[in-house]
């Protein structure tokens, strides 16, 4: 009876731990974000003639749905869920708790590496287009 329970509690506890797609950390996922906020920061800290956008930190990323896709012919995931958030200054930090996330990760033919892919609609193209980045 008790290796019953411990093995339905282990069982649970793999799972949650994992998120079912093959060759995608939790690293991944947070660099994704990462990568979103900081083009975010850049472009504000730019309208706001700031010198420098703040440091980003990601962390507690917590994947609530997750839909696969093809972009560009190569397998893709839509993920989303939250995230907490530090944003870190020159003079103090903000943090932000359960932010709401929503990325779209392309993996590479060889399976191990991963590019953050957005959609970009251009004032001259009819329809929008994939741009991907790589992650590090």
């Amino acid at each position: 009876m008790i290796r019953a329970i411990l093995a339905v509690v282990l069982v649970g506890l793999l799972t949650a731990c994992g998120n079912g797609i093959p060759g995608l950390s939790d690293r991944v996922v947070q660099q994704a974000i990462a990568l979103q906020v900081g083009q975010t920061q850049q472009t504000l800290a730019q309208q706001l003639r700031l010198k420098k956008p703040p440091k980003v930190e990601v962390k507690q990323v917590a994947i609530d749905q997750q839909d696969s896709l093809k972009i560009q012919g190569l397998p893709a995931y839509h993920l989303q869920g939250t995230y907490d958030l530090t944003l870190k200054f020159p003079s103090r930090q903000v943090t932000q708790e359960k932010n709401p996330f929503e990325v779209y990760l392309q993996q590479q033919p060889d399976q191990k590496n991963w590019k953050l892919a957005q959609l970009s609609k251009s004032d001259t193209e009819a329809e929008s287009t994939w741009v991907t980045e790589p992650l590090q």
